[in-house]
């Protein structure tokens, strides 16, 4: 059963619909859902599809490129001499079908492009000299390296430039979606731990596919992580290898971001990782975004200075923390309930899931319909101008001449706003208008686990968010 996915379906469907052929390009990270996707959205009925193999080599690919024609009714196979006579050998089974609208599927289209193979070219003849001449086909192809689709088919400069008609970049499930897919697996969980679950896997159907029913999420992600023969055992290598073909400088990256919370510059990623700051850097971290393990933002006021760039991905930031230096407790997740790190670690995860869902929080405060800028915000102390120095890692600046700032915060129940906590909010607020010399009104917003605890300082706050807002469903 295919759940959420619901713009994605609607592209697809469509592309099928339509009066004219289609050449869609499907990609995201590894173990996405992109596969399970196209075959669900086309009841696994295609005029023809095939899947490269990993790690095969240019005989291999040919070779499996020819079961797949026979498979789909294609007689006197011959195997192809090259990828020009793979795809002529295609065109004949297109012309000879039936079907009233011909789906081409090719998955892990990226493993096909062995050395010196030209399967761009012939790709590319196959779309421009015969499926776009013809109103019938609709030519899906999919890949989980990412940077290949990018650069040799969606970016590229020869023949397919500008050609491919429809893309999907397929990005994590939302706190909804995964809600959904537990329920569709016939697992009711409470959303707290569900919470507790996404900052550790994030929105990847996968990593849920192993949470088992009549376990605790502790439980569960002992077994995923930490247990004996752990399901997910060897995942970050094998996560990032198979999106970019030479992992290591992507890796490099990953780990700079990874040491520093609040993101950083494109100038720091190079000092710290060594890579030249040029074209090469500026693509590498593209595709990273695309993948969705990054985001980029800028700061309040510095909207044409230069982005920050902040680690995003949830499971690779519990890999840095927990995972990178394996421990012997194979139940070390469910005794560590109440350890400071993993108090402290809950806190930044539940601010990284609030950033992932900024959506939900705008459509809790009413403004989904308000254009908004959303960046972070900090400065420095300066006593001498009265600055405290102070740090927003959510700030919605509204067209409506708004300004959300917004606070997050991770607790086991109510949170209760003290009096320093209250001064330190004051300060905050004083430090943005000091700074910025904004003319908006500032709205103090507080997006917390269980709401707020009413008390002589929670009347400061002008809106609150809890979790339970943030499994609202996205629009579409």
């Amino acid at each position: 059963m295919l759940v959420g996915r619901e713009s994605e379906q609607l592209l697809l469907r469509q592309a099928f619909e339509s009066d004219r052929s289609r050449f869609i390009a499907v990609y995201g990270r590894r173990r996405i859902g992109k596969t399970y996707l196209i075959r669900e959205t086309f009841d696994y009925s295609f005029t023809f599809q095939h899947a490269g193999l990993a790690r095969g080599r240019f005989n291999d690919q040919l070779n499996a490129f020819a079961e797949s024609l026979e498979d789909a009714g294609v007689s006197d196979i011959t195997v192809p001499k090259n990828w020009m006579d793979a795809f002529r050998q295609l065109k004949k089974l297109v012309r000879g079908s039936d079907d009233a609208r011909k789906v081409i599927f090719i998955d892990e289209l990226s493993w096909m492009d062995t050395p010196r193979s030209d399967l761009i070219m012939a790709l590319e003849n196959f779309w421009n000299g015969f499926a776009s001449a013809r109103k019938d086909v609709v030519l899906i192809i999919c890949t989980s390296a990412t940077s290949w689709i990018l650069n040799h088919v969606i970016h590229d400069k020869g023949g397919l430039h500008n050609r491919v008609t429809d893309k999907i970049a397929l990005h994590p499930f939302s706190l909804y979606e995964c809600e959904k897919f537990l329920e569709s697996k016939g697992i009711p969980m409470e959303r707290y731990d569900i919470l507790e679950g996404y900052m550790a896997m994030g929105g990847v159907p996968y990593y849920w596919d192993f949470v088992q029913p009549g376990k605790s999420m502790d439980q569960n992600i002992d077994a995923i992580f930490f247990g004996q023969d752990a399901y997910l055992s060897g995942e970050f290598d094998y996560l990032y290898a198979s999106i970019f073909r030479r992992p290591e400088d992507y890796i490099k990256i990953i780990r700079a971001l990874g040491k520093k919370k609040a993101g950083m510059t494109r100038e720091e990623i190079c000092q710290e990782t060594g890579i030249p700051s040029s074209g090469v850097l500026t693509k590498k971290i593209e595709e990273l975004e695309s993948c969705g393990f990054v985001r980029r933002y800028h700061e309040f006021g510095k909207k044409n200075m230069g982005t920050v760039i902040q680690l995003i991905d949830n499971y690779t930031l519990f890999y840095f923390k927990f995972l990178e230096n394996p421990v012997a407790d194979q139940k070390f997740w469910e005794k560590s309930a109440e350890s400071s790190g993993r108090r402290a670690w809950m806190g930044l995860a539940f601010e990284r899931v609030c950033l992932q869902h900024s959506e939900q929080i705008r459509k809790k405060l009413g403004i989904s319909g308000v254009l908004t800028d959303e960046c972070s915000w900090q400065c420095q102390a300066d006593p001498d101008k009265g600055i405290y120095g102070s740090q927003v890692d959510l700030v919605i600046d509204r067209r409506d001449r708004v300004v959300n700032l917004c606070e997050m915060k991770y607790s086991t129940l109510e949170y209760a706003i003290t009096k320093e906590y209250d001064i330190k909010l004051r300060k905050k607020i004083s430090d943005f208008k000091t700074v910025t010399k904004t003319r908006s009104s500032i709205h103090l917003t507080m997006v917390t686990t269980y709401g707020l605890k009413q008390n002589l300082y929670s009347g400061h706050v002008q809106s609150v968010v809890t979790a339970e807002d943030l499994f609202q469903p996205r629009d579409l």
